[in-house]
């Protein structure tokens, strides 16, 4: 699963997936990105099919989204 997202200028990232238990199960991005689009590739081994969330975070900016993993 690919993940896309642009920023229009340098901030710290946190890009994390979450499960409908809100646990945490896998980090991403945590780091300071450069403006412009970014990409990252979520490879989910281990994890059943069904419904997850990714929340973005960077400066003051918070997204959450939902996704669908299907097998």
């Amino acid at each position: 699963t690919s993940i896309e997202f642009s920023q229009p200028k340098a901030s710290f990232v946190t890009l994390k997936v979450y499960n409908l238990l809100g646990e945490d199960v896998a980090t991403l991005v945590s780091e300071k990105l450069p403006a412009g689009k970014h990409q990252r590739v979520w490879e989910p081994r281990g994890l059943a099919s069904g419904e997850y969330l990714y929340r973005i975070e960077a400066g003051g900016f918070i997204q959450t989204r939902k996704l669908i993993l299907l097998r």
